[in-house]
């Protein structure tokens, strides 16, 4: 058997591995070593995932190239085998049972015994230990599905970290993480790393790189583009690395003329959930709007686009009072919502990108309950092109494309449907740096044609650069807004720290 330095907790050879028509990864190299974060960068399709895959046994032994682990050639013949080895993954998707308890979810499948019954007191006092050696402070008795979602992901890291972890992974960590709850994580991260335990770090957000990582792996097009000490490299270098090209500044869009009022919201109220929210978005501007976790914001837009339910308030759409109950009045009214879930809200994953595209439109392009075929086919080749989908074939199913083309499918869908006041609650989470621009110019395209856009955004520079004017939410109220000239004008450190000021009640 093959051996390699026992100083790298896993070593990757010449990984490669092809799917029907596409060349996922060629001759990748890739190692950790303990006690090390190493960041596993690159653009949505670059190879990220499937690498991991490849290393956590999901295809089995169906690529090429060899795995060592502390120094030994090993064939990890599936999830659980490298969970063996003690290769651990925490996926943004939490993979636990949310209708178990904490202490339940901790111990699923290992469950100690006294006599023949199940011991639940040490069940508990073993989990809240756990919890509390990392600084996790949550009650061990409740129903996971009854925490936050960071208090969630904690959970599921600490879990990790008590069952023999060399190696864990962290996929996308922070993308719908207040910046105190990242703050909490970096913590535990470091805690992970002082047991000597091995860190691979996937994000997009390559400002965290700096803050948590040692070292750097790009990848692009499946192929390895190179490594970096983190205190070698600065953001435009990995930018570049990524892109294969230098990327002008990220929010430089043109802003169009203002128009006439597209959606007004007048006194609506959702009883404690939020309260007497009023405001306007006009034709060819961007709305931003911000808030923390709890702020609302999220609620508000669900229900403008009537997934959700109000008791008070009037909604407006050019001039006219409407009546939202459900989404397909707000469709009707030329309302389309990019949702923040957008794999449970706003895809149907198990259908063709051709099917996704034409979701909301099909009543255009029917007849007598007969689908155009042709019209439809159109269609998704259209806004495939219009919106640089990358996907083999427009047959191929959405659950198979990057996060980042996800995106772009739902985007696409209400372009096919020619909505022309569009709501984006949070559209770049989980989206590589090329994908983020991409979507930015589109939202230029969009307000350039008069269509009307609120942007949902956890991360300021991202909603104080695209916007016209921002609404800053605070527990279910809209308490201030911040203007287009003061963005203008104001230096964007001030201004993030009265954007971040506002939304916690503290002016």
């Amino acid at each position: 058997m093959n051996e390699k330095s026992v100083n790298e907790i896993i070593r990757m050879e010449n990984i490669s591995k092809s799917f029907p028509g596409v060349k996922a990864l060629q001759d990748i190299n890739f190692s950790v070593k303990p006690s090390t974060v190493h960041a596993l960068i690159g653009e949505n399709g670059a190879g990220k995932s499937t690498l991991i895959k490849v290393l956590m046994g999901v295809y089995g032994n169906k690529y090429e190239g060899k795995i060592f682990v502390e120094g030994k050639e090993v064939q990890i013949q599936g999830p659980q085998h490298a969970k063996g080895l003690g290769l651990l993954a925490i996926y943004q998707d939490i993979a636990m049972a949310p209708h178990l308890t904490v202490g339940e979810n901790f111990f699923l499948g290992r469950l100690p015994v006294k006599g023949a019954a199940v011991n639940w007191k040490k069940v508990y006092e073993d989990t809240e230990k756990i919890l509390n050696d990392l600084g996790i402070h949550v009650d061990v008795r409740k129903k996971l599905s009854d925490l936050t979602v960071a208090q969630q992901e904690m959970v599921s890291i600490a879990k990790a970290a008590s069952e023999d972890a060399k190696l864990v992974i962290f996929d996308e960590p922070t993308a719908l993480l207040t910046d105190e709850d990242t703050q909490m994580l970096f913590g535990i991260i470091r805690q992970l790393k002082a047991r000597g335990i091995g860190i691979i770090y996937i994000s997009h957000r390559l400002e965290e790189l700096f803050e948590i990582c040692d070292e750097v792996t790009v990848l692009k097009d499946g192929k390895y583009a190179g490594h970096k000490m983190i205190s070698e490299t600065n953001t435009d270098e990995l930018v570049s690395m990524m892109v294969g090209r230098e990327l002008s500044n990220m929010y430089d869009i043109t802003h169009a003329e203002i128009g006439e009022t597209a959606l007004e919201v007048k006194n609506l109220t959702k009883n404690g959930v939020f309260e007497d929210i009023s405001f306007q978005v006009h034709k060819g501007e961007i709305l931003g709007m911000f808030g923390l976790v709890g702020s609302g914001r999220t609620e508000i837009v669900r229900t403008i686009f009537g997934a959700e339910k109000y008791d008070t308030g009037s909604v407006f759409v050019n001039g006219k009072d409407v009546k939202i109950t459900k989404p397909t009045d707000a469709i009707d009214c030329g309302i389309g919502l990019l949702p923040e879930n957008r794999r449970e809200q706003g895809l149907c994953l198990h259908m063709s990108v051709k099917h996704n595209v034409n979701l909301a439109s099909y009543d255009n392009i029917s007849k007598a309950d007969r689908i155009n075929l042709t019209t439809e086919r159109e269609n998704a080749e259209k806004y495939k092109e219009a919106i640089r989908i990358k996907t083999p074939s427009l047959e191929q199913l959405v659950r198979n494309l990057s996060g980042g083309n996800q995106q772009k499918v739902v985007i696409g869908k209400w372009l096919c449907k020619k909505s022309d006041i569009l709501i984006f609650d949070e559209p770049t989470v989980g989206v590589d740096v090329n994908a983020k621009r991409e979507i930015y110019k589109l939202l230029e395209e969009l307000i350039h044609q008069g269509n009307a856009v609120i942007l949902i955004s956890s991360y300021l520079p991202e909603v104080l650069g695209l916007s016209n004017r921002v609404c800053v939410f605070s527990e279910g109220r809209l308490v201030g807004e911040i203007s287009e000239e003061e963005i203008r004008n104001t230096p964007s450190q001030e201004l993030e720290k009265k954007a971040v000021l506002m939304a916690s009640g503290i002016v």
